[in-house]
């Protein structure tokens, strides 16, 4: 299901949050998941670099859940 919600409307502190605990549930860790401090009035997620085979199941992980 698609989330409407602006930007504005969105604490990016809890979106990374929800993101790592939805990831977690996945065991799929993204190190560098962060709020981008560098730009606060556009509520930017920084997900940063990941190895190549955690991309792939992260992919795995969404390709799945868009089927369900």
């Amino acid at each position: 299901m698609a989330n409407t919600q602006s930007t504005a409307e969105v604490d990016p502190f809890a979106a990374v949050e929800s993101l790592r605990a939805a990831l977690d549930g996945a065991d799929i860790v993204l190190p560098s998941l962060a709020v981008d401090a560098a730009s606060p009035s556009l509520a930017l997620v920084d997900l940063g670099r990941v190895r190549a085979d955690v991309a792939m199941r992260l992919a795995a992980a969404l390709q799945k859940g868009a089927a369900a």
